[in-house]
């Protein structure tokens, strides 16, 4: 029982309360109920705000003896249920606020809300609270997700996720074998591990739970065949113009003819020109592509991109042209200029009586090509870049664009390589939809028979992992929750400005999925 008396102040609400004497108290060490008063002396402990004011409460609690002559203690101080905690100087309800708001935003961000919410704390006594805060206790789950992530620089970590509840179980530094496999040895009972292609991992699980399915993650495998058909497009990319929309060779020559003139006279033009004959001078010689590269001080990739080569116009950097707000205004201009109007002032003025709101610069810059006799720089369509090209290829042909359905054709046709590619992408596509993997080995032995580099040394990776890839194939089993998990990892360091040590970031990745798991379970109450 509690006697209370209130003072409000210009700051601070200061509640005095005190225990009632003659009423036992249990010992904090033995239990046992004693009402012998030694004295009393008075506890402060902060509450939670009070109409927006601070709150202070002044306890007045007794000391009692311990009447049991077998406890190590003499005297023990009564403890109030819901409001006092050994040795806690704040009451548990403004504790429990403290730690909510150290797991969601961290030590600055927390100690900046607290304030808002008239609680006065540092970041440093949020984050050790934050941390005195006990981990859920860990349950071995049926099936793990296993991945990494990029904790900073070159240095990666690696997060377990249980894959059935969604919630991630712990993360540590390094990505290793032997930590993953250490701890599967102390948390027995995975039956189905979710990874990527990564041997590392692999190796981890085999070690560690040999008896495990383990799954390679649908999404890793669609990526990786992908960027390998992104690198035969770019061995390819002199066949990307046959994409575009065929013209008429009156319409084409004189432009295409005008537009290599200018781009020779350009600095850019004649350094691609250079380099071009200078590697495919020492290549033909039948050096290598480092050794050139060493000869002329460039990178290996560098030498390698001329070497492919056909013209040195498919090496040289074209931006593409960007729609311009004067593009409907072009016609008006090449009539008024053949008419006599050389004035960009005036050609500037008449335009802005047809609608016309942009600067007279731009009008300017349009009529430069005039005056040295050549066309106007007309809007035209460029050919699809490498990575277009796979994402051409790789696309559900449910979901391809008219645009893309009427360049692609044109574009296989023209190349047998890359059609090629596009019959063995749709054929794992297929096995991935209809989740079979029984046309899996003889799709390997035709990707390794290929021809082509990248999709040979995929079918060498994959033929080594193929029971993996079979299981991730025909099993709903799937690393998306590992992504999800990481993208979260990633924000929370973020909001830690990158430097959260990993015990800090195993805490609070921890805590937050279960605060928010349990936000997200707690009934919502109607106001209607």
């Amino acid at each position: 029982m509690l006697v209370v008396s209130a003072d409000v102040s210009d700051v601070v609400v200061t509640v005095r309360a005190r225990t009632r004497s003659g009423v036992p108290a249990g010992c904090t060490g033995c239990g046992q109920f004693s009402a012998w008063c030694h004295s009393r002396y008075v506890r402060r402990l902060a509450d939670v705000t009070l109409a927006g004011r601070p709150l202070r409460i002044d306890l007045s609690v007794r000391r009692l003896y311990c009447e049991n002559p077998a406890c190590p203690k003499v005297t023990f101080a009564e403890q109030v249920a819901g409001l006092t905690v050994r040795y806690q100087r704040r009451t548990p309800q403004l504790q429990r606020l403290v730690e909510a708001v150290g797991v969601v935003l961290a030590g600055r961000g927390g100690s900046r809300m607290l304030r808002i919410l008239n609680v006065t704390l540092s970041r440093c006594t949020v984050l050790s609270q934050l941390m005195r805060v006990p981990l859920p206790p860990l349950e071995t789950p049926r099936v793990l997700g296993v991945d990494d992530f990029a904790l900073y620089g070159d240095t990666y970590g690696t997060l377990l996720v249980d894959a059935t509840t969604r919630l991630p179980l712990t993360l540590w530094e390094g990505r290793d074998a032997e930590q993953l496999s250490r701890w599967l040895r102390e948390h027995p009972g995975v039956e189905v591990a979710c990874r990527d292609g990564s041997l590392t991992f692999r190796q981890g699980i085999f070690a560690g739970a040999p008896d495990a399915v383990q799954v390679s993650d649908r999404f890793h495998l669609w990526q990786g065949l992908s960027r390998r058909v992104q690198d035969i497009a770019s061995a390819h990319r002199g066949c990307l113009p046959a994409a575009l929309p065929p013209v008429s060779e009156t319409d084409a020559a004189p432009v295409e003819e005008t537009s290599e003139n200018t781009a020779a006279d350009t600095r850019a033009g004649r350094h691609a020109r250079r380099l071009f004959e200078a590697v495919h001078a020492l290549t033909q010689t039948g050096r290598s592509h480092s050794s050139v590269a060493r000869e002329l001080g460039l990178d290996r990739r560098t030498v390698s991109k001329y070497a492919r080569a056909r013209t040195w116009q498919e090496v040289m950097r074209r931006p593409p042209r960007k729609p311009s707000t004067l593009d409907p205004y072009l016609d008006y201009l090449r009539q008024r200029w053949y008419e006599g109007q050389h004035s960009a002032k005036i050609l500037h003025e008449e335009l802005q009586t047809k609608g016309y709101l942009g600067h007279y610069q731009r009008v300017k810059m349009a009529v430069a090509p005039l005056r040295r006799g050549l066309p106007l720089d007309e809007p035209r369509e460029r050919p699809p870049s490498p990575r277009e090209a796979a994402r051409w290829i790789t696309a559900h042909p449910s979901r391809r664009s008219p645009h893309i359905n009427e360049r692609l054709p044109r574009l296989l046709d023209q190349c047998p390589e890359l059609r090629l590619t596009h019959d063995l992408v749709r054929r794992f596509a297929t096995m991935l939809d209809n989740r079979d993997a029984t046309p899996l080995p003889d799709w390997l032995n035709d990707l390794a028979h290929s021809g082509l580099a990248p999709l040979v040394g995929l079918a060498g990776a994959l033929r080594e992992d193929r029971h993996a890839v079979a299981h991730g194939i025909t099993t709903p089993y799937n690393s998306g929750v590992n992504e999800g998990r990481i993208t979260d990892v990633k924000l929370q360091k973020r909001l830690m400005a990158g430097r959260a040590g990993v015990s800090l970031l195993r805490h609070r990745v921890v805590l937050i999925a279960h605060l928010r798991r349990r936000c997200a379970d707690r009934p919502t109450v109607s106001l209607r």
